[in-house]
């Protein structure tokens, strides 16, 4: 389980070290940085996959996500003030666990030897085993295109290898034999998993029949939803879902039909002589279906990040909601990004969660009543 998220220079998360447990929900007004925290966990997930520099590059580039303001932050009641920036650019990101941890150290390429100037190469990376970053507790690490290995023994392997540094040796390096550690790093982040909003409308993918597939992960458009949702009910899970459909819409029930191997999906509602369709629902009860489908997953990922699932919600299905992520709680760990206080009053009350209200102070994400002893420890791995 992850018990630190770090986030060091993106957007307004200047400098931010969060504690994590089982449940984690974020909270915060609007432009406080919620939404920079959860893209923030989904460029660490992208680097497990060499997809960082892409992820950038979609956001304008390196330089067009960095913090904007002073490099030392700016003090309560003052004004900005412009600055010479004395310490390299660096985007950092980095999490620790009971187990491993994990932190890359994004910089700009030295000016003249390329034309791609908005890329960014990785300077550093560590991977480590315990909670903290210690040189003792170091498995792996990368300087620029050098990346190092300890062996069985504990020592340092004398092989140095090289790779390129527009790569993570998440991704390019993950050899069994040489660290079998960074392996397992690797395939633990790309398994966690993210849902962002559902699209609901006429055309929406989820509305639509389709070839029907065992799906043990709800993809995230959520086309598959009638054969996610049979899936469910095929691997034991059907009485689960009878209950938390039932706690939303009353007396309801949902089934699913198969013709030639194409599935749709039916919801059959008191007082109606026929089932309704997906075309047919109202996006709150199309958006509740989806949720229920992503959560009650037979294949659990390490790591669930759901981002503002109250979206189009009535107030009256936030209970429920609340009910179906504190069910999936019990076999994940889960991040929820949310500003709806319904939803959060009703997750404390069920079980046991850790609350981080995000606020914005001189533009920059800091942590609701979190002084600097009350920080977990952190420490990056230096250039």
């Amino acid at each position: 389980m992850l018990t630190t998220l770090a986030v060091e220079n993106y957007r307004s998360l200047r400098e931010l070290v969060l504690p994590l447990s089982g449940l984690t929900v974020v909270t915060g007004a609007n432009g406080s940085g919620k939404s920079s925290l959860y893209r923030a966990l989904r460029l660490l997930a992208d680097a497990s996959r060499n997809g960082a520099v892409a992820a950038l590059a979609r956001e304008g580039g390196l330089p067009s996500t960095l913090w904007a303001g002073p490099e030392t932050g700016t003090r309560a009641g003052s004004r900005a003030q412009g600055t010479v920036r004395r310490k390299p650019v660096a985007l950092r990101l980095g999490f620790a666990g009971d187990e491993y941890g994990y932190a890359l150290d994004l910089g700009l390429p030295v000016p003249g030897r390329t034309m791609f100037n908005l890329d960014p190469e990785f300077k550093r990376e560590a991977v480590w085993s315990g909670p903290v970053l210690r040189p003792s507790a170091l498995v792996a690490e990368r300087s620029g295109p050098s990346v190092r290995t300890r062996i069985a023994s504990g020592a340092w392997g004398t092989d140095r290898f090289e790779i390129r540094t527009a790569d993570s040796m998440l991704s390019e390096f993950a050899d069994p034999r040489a660290c079998p550690e960074l392996l397992v790093v690797r395939e633990r982040i790309r398994s966690w998993r993210f849902y962002d909003h559902f699209r609901t409308d006429a055309a929406a993918p989820a509305r639509r029949p389709a070839i029907g597939t065992r799906t043990p992960v709800l993809s995230t458009d959520g086309a598959d939803l009638a054969a996610a949702l049979q899936t469910i009910i095929e691997t034991g899970r059907a009485s689960d879902l009878a209950s938390l459909i039932d706690a939303a819409f009353p007396g309801s029930t949902v089934s699913v039909s198969s013709q030639d191997g194409v599935l749709s999906l039916h919801f059959h509602q008191p007082g109606l002589l026929r089932p309704l369709s997906a075309a047919e629902l109202s996006d709150g009860t199309l958006r509740y279906l989806l949720w229920v489908a992503a959560l009650l997953t037979p294949r659990p990922p390490e790591l669930l990040v759901l981002n503002e699932p109250e979206t189009s919600l009535h107030p009256d299905l936030l209970p429920p909601l609340a009910a179906l992520i504190a069910t999936a709680a019990k076999e994940t760990q889960l991040v929820v990004v949310s500003h709806a206080v319904v939803l959060t009053r009703a997750l404390s009350e069920i079980a046991e969660v850790t609350t981080l209200e995000l606020e914005k102070e001189n533009g920059e994400t800091k942590l609701s009543g979190q002084g600097l002893l009350d920080r977990p420890s952190w420490h990056w791995p230096a250039r």
